[in-house]
């Protein structure tokens, strides 16, 4: 049931255009450093489940929310803010969070990876840690895969106008889902949690 499940979930991905991207998409694998009195997070994606559904990303730290871009399969949006506290929250069907504690002059890096929903794919935000027992780690050949298959997507007045458009959805998923973000323990929220030497 689940494998059928999957499948047709899968079809009506295909079926429903969404990976029409507003963002624009060039060439470039490499993004320039921040400077040094600021941070830089680096949102990449590369997987085959739920390519076909795109994901929006938000600085969440604020009363609003600051929208970063949206992220779609195959693709890298960067991301430079000031240094310390931070949260982050992807959206698509639900949304899920992801902390940070931001060093000046670093960049930092996140994995945008899904998982499948009711009707299309959820979406959460994975630190890639400089810890060797972590989840996904920055001295891996799945970094440097990732890095190479991933090109840099930057925001546009179509994507700017789709967040306008979408923005009380966006808050309403925010005002929903942080309460179960909240209900995780202290490890859980650890290993989703970026910190100052996870920086490069």
């Amino acid at each position: 049931m689940k494998k059928f499940s999957f499948i047709l979930l899968s079809i009506i991905a295909l079926c429903t255009g969404c990976a029409s991207n507003p963002m624009m998409v060039s060439a470039i694998h490499q993004i320039e450093p921040p400077e040094t009195d600021q941070a830089q997070v680096i949102f990449m994606r590369d997987t085959f489940v739920g390519s076909a559904i795109n994901a929006s990303l938000y600085d969440v730290s604020g009363d609003q929310p600051e929208f970063i871009g949206i992220i779609a399969n195959g693709t890298k949006v960067s991301y430079t803010t000031s240094p310390g506290p931070h949260t982050f929250m992807v959206v698509s069907e639900a949304a899920d969070f992801m902390e940070a504690e931001l060093a000046p002059g670093k960049t930092y890096y996140s994995l945008v990876t899904p998982r499948m929903g009711a009707w299309k794919a959820r979406f959460s935000l994975w630190p890639i840690k400089s810890e060797v027992n972590a989840e996904y780690q920055l001295d891996s050949d799945e970094f440097a895969k990732w890095q190479r298959n991933t090109k840099v997507a930057d925001i546009t007045d179509k994507a700017l106008g789709w967040y306008r458009s979408n923005k009380p959805s966006v808050m309403a998923k925010q005002a929903k889902y942080w309460p179960v973000w909240q209900t995780k323990s202290e490890a859980d929220i650890a290993k989703r949690t970026l910190t100052p030497e996870d920086g490069i």
